[in-house]
């Protein structure tokens, strides 16, 4: 009988919250393009005789992480350090939540092929992250680097540390998962989720299950900076890991490092256990005691979440699953749709122009949607001319462009591009047909006198009308007339 082998995945996801100062010191957390070393100090370089503060903004966006993940907060909690020795971390120990954690029991729930699963969140605590290693390869990476140089301008950064139970059970759930708590964050505004810059990391716990009744040992992936890295690397340790097992072998228990260029995991050190940290509390921090009047505070204070939002513009909208995908997978690309719809516009216009449009001027100029240079009312208003006064989608494209480059009102971008604000029609129509008319007189003969079989020329005549029109005139109204002025 041929064995099956069940992947068992756990992840914790390292989320940089988006304050100020790091968590311990008065330090500027803005690090990306800095100096390297400039943004340090006596405090988060753990010089000694130094005190560490504990940052209460970064508390209360935990905490805001932590509810919305549907976590029990407790209201009495307190740091450790956990030790360990690691060119990145100059104190020799970080400072970070143990056995009693901000959060803790609560669950996500995430698509998977069209049906949902409950994913459980083990534990949310507070940390602060460690410095930089800069690898001196000449793309950067670890591998074929020579010498590596430390940045500690990253040093005391606070983290949300985000451990999953390990109910993942594939590469395609696990980045399902992270893209549903990136997306989160997000929404929450506790960190910008930017996987690219660091802001959110994630290290893979894997393990498989043999029907034979083995298990085999867990080995934890790090250096995962996208999701298709994440799946890559998760793909990779489960095939190792199947082949060792095939062969009879054990799986050692330790930290891999993932190699994106190589495609592959390799051994980094042994995994590992509480007991090798030698955690002990933090002797220069007292603890942290919330009271239940602020955590309620903080939790009246949630946005409405992405899977809340998602369900409302399915019931109140009747928009599609990837639609919906596309519209709330950001907060600010939402509330852009929803001002499109209280300017007029239909909810299927909207979302059909902010797929196209509204996207593709937003990767041209690399701007975020909150920066996008056309407010919602204007185009709103542009797109409620298509639906309720006949504006035609190639009239309403052109003054869209004058609206991106003049920056003007909307009755100025019609005025310049000459497009009229509704649909071309009556005697002003009847005209336009009859000078064309005398224009393609021989082409018109020509159908008169039925030598147009295959209606080409007719189509031709067609094609000339809306040309003329800019695209204002009705496609009926159009033929209505070409058969009323050809055989009248």
């Amino acid at each position: 009988m041929s064995l099956t082998y069940t992947p068992v995945i756990g992840l914790e996801i390292h989320v940089q919250l988006l304050t100020n100062t790091k968590l311990f010191c008065s330090c500027s957390t803005d690090y990306i393009g800095a100096v390297p070393n400039s943004n340090i100090c006596p405090v988060c370089t753990g010089q000694p005789g130094t005190l560490p503060v504990l940052n209460a903004a970064a508390v209360r966006l935990g905490v805001r992480g932590a509810l919305a993940l549907h976590c029990t907060i407790r209201e009495a909690t307190r740091f450790h350090r956990k030790n360990y020795f690691y060119p990145d971390l100059p104190k020799a120990y970080q400072i970070s939540q143990y056995d009693l954690p901000l959060g803790e029991k609560g669950f996500l729930d995430i698509s998977v092929e069209g049906a949902m699963k409950r994913i459980g969140i083990t534990r949310l605590h507070l940390e602060e992250d460690a410095g930089k290693l800069v690898h001196a390869a000449s793309d950067g990476r670890l591998s074929g680097a020579g010498e590596s140089l430390v940045d500690y301008n990253r040093g005391g950064v606070p983290l949300a540390e985000i451990v999953s139970d390990p109910d993942l059970g594939s590469p395609e759930e696990a980045r399902e998962y992270v893209s549903a708590v990136r997306r989160l964050v997000r929404y929450l505004e506790v960190s910008n989720g930017d996987m690219e810059a660091g802001s959110l990391r994630v290290d893979a716990n894997i393990s498989l299950k043999v029907s034979d009744g083995r298990w085999g040992n867990r080995t934890e992936v790090k250096n995962v900076n996208s999701l298709r890295s994440l799946e890559r690397a998760i793909s990779y340790e489960i095939g190792r890991q199947k082949e060792l097992l095939e062969k009879g072998k054990e799986i050692v228990q330790e930290t891999r490092h993932w190699d994106d260029a190589r495609g592959v995991t390799h051994s980094s050190r042994s995994k590992e256990d509480a007991h090798d940290y030698r955690y002990f509390p933090e002797p220069d921090i007292p603890p942290l005691v919330l009271s239940r009047e602020e955590i309620e505070k903080i939790r009246g204070n949630l946005p409405e979440l992405p899977w809340e939002r998602a369900k409302r513009f399915r019931e109140a909208y009747g928009l599609g699953g990837e639609d919906i995908s596309n519209l709330v997978e950001d907060r600010q690309v939402a509330a852009y749709f929803e001002g499109l719809l209280s300017s007029g516009a239909s909810p299927e216009r909207a979302a059909k122009w902010v797929q196209t449009e509204v996207f593709r001027v937003c990767n041209d100029r690399k701007i975020s949607v909150e920066n996008f240079p056309v407010p919602s009312k204007l185009l709103g208003e542009l797109l409620h001319k298509i639906d309720a006064e006949g504006l035609s989608t190639t009239g309403a494209r052109d003054v869209f462009e004058c609206l991106l480059e003049k920056r003007c009102s909307l009755q100025e971008a019609f005025e310049k591009t000459g497009v009229a604000s509704s649909a071309l029609e009556g005697d002003a129509l009847r005209n336009l047909v009859q000078t064309l008319f005398q224009e393609q007189a021989e082409v018109v003969s020509i159908i008169r006198e039925g030598k147009d079989p295959k209606g080409k020329k007719r189509t031709f005549l067609q094609g000339l009308v809306m040309r003329a029109s800019r695209g204002q005139a009705k496609v009926e109204d159009v033929e209505r007339l070409l058969e009323e002025f050809l055989y009248k």
